[in-house]
């Protein structure tokens, strides 16, 4: 399949995706078992056995039905990065939240996206340890799906459509880093009327917005493109909205800053920030 192939009604591409990120979870879940080999990389962040184990198939699934399109996986960019991002691309973050794993919680992820111009068009969140998995594509809507690790996308248990909800004006719930909770997020949460906090760790917060159990999700501190592209495009097709706190939309494939992105906040009702006045 070549890039320009790909459209958002590809319902087949994105079973075979799943499919694929299932048998990482599978992989992360068995190296789990063993020993991990946990290790920190030159920026301190964590890696450990089951980051490489998921990356490995990951690649060679995505080698196998995507294999004209080029391909940004956080491991692999400490080794080699590609000559040029080109319009569309796959970001992948093979394990997000290897500290929730190292500590034994199941809040782990599995980041899948597609970006073309800048914009992510096609999202997997899966969190293995929860058997769950929730995916989208902009424009076509996102879904929550019960998938035990390792089952094709055709074996879910359980299907569902999801959708944001309608912020509510007695208080909202907000998605918070377990992590990474800087100061510049503590000050912009003290503005909003919050009833509610969910601590967790991983992109699996912004699959509780785009399945209407929270409202916000801000991170002011700076994090990586394959942290935050599959669930932009999870969130994007369930009805949310995710943008820079000037409200400026968040683009991907900056190579020359090596994929950072400074700050972010993620809201299930599009209109909320304007409505508060954040």
């Amino acid at each position: 399949m070549r890039p320009q192939d790909i459209t958002a009604a590809d319902g087949r591409l994105l079973d075979e995706l799943t499919s694929i990120v299932s048998a990482a979870a599978a992989a992360i879940l068995a190296a789990r078992a063993g020993p991990l080999e946990t290790r920190a990389k030159p920026d301190l962040s964590p890696v450990t056995a089951a980051d490489h184990a998921a990356e490995a198939v990951i690649l060679e699934g995505l080698a196998r039905v995507l294999p004209d399109l080029c391909v940004v996986s956080e491991e692999a960019v400490g080794h080699t990065l590609p000559d040029r991002i080109p319009d569309t691309f796959i970001l992948v973050d093979p394990l997000d939240g290897t500290r929730e794993l190292i500590a034994g919680r199941d809040e782990f992820t599995i980041n899948v996206a597609i970006v073309s111009d800048g914009r992510p068009r096609l999202g997997i969140v899966a969190a293995p340890a929860q058997g769950l998995l929730w995916r989208g594509i902009v424009g076509s809507g996102a879904e929550r799906l019960r998938l035990s690790p390792g089952a094709p996308a055709s074996a879910a248990q359980a299907r569902s459509a999801i959708r944001t909800r309608r912020s509510a004006p007695s208080g909202l719930v907000a998605a918070i880093s377990r992590s990474h909770l800087d100061p510049q997020t503590q000050a912009f949460l003290a503005r909003l009327p919050i009833t509610d906090r969910r601590v967790c760790g991983s992109a699996v917060k912004f699959c509780y917005l785009a399945e209407g159990s929270a409202d916000v999700y801000p991170r002011l501190s700076p994090t990586c493109e394959w942290d935050v592209a599959a669930g932009h495009a999870v969130l994007a097709a369930a009805g949310g909205a995710i943008a820079t706190p000037q409200r400026a939309p968040l683009s991907y494939g900056h190579m020359l800053e090596n994929f950072r992105l400074p700050a972010f906040i993620a809201w299930g009702d599009p209109s909320a920030a304007a409505r508060l006045g954040v």
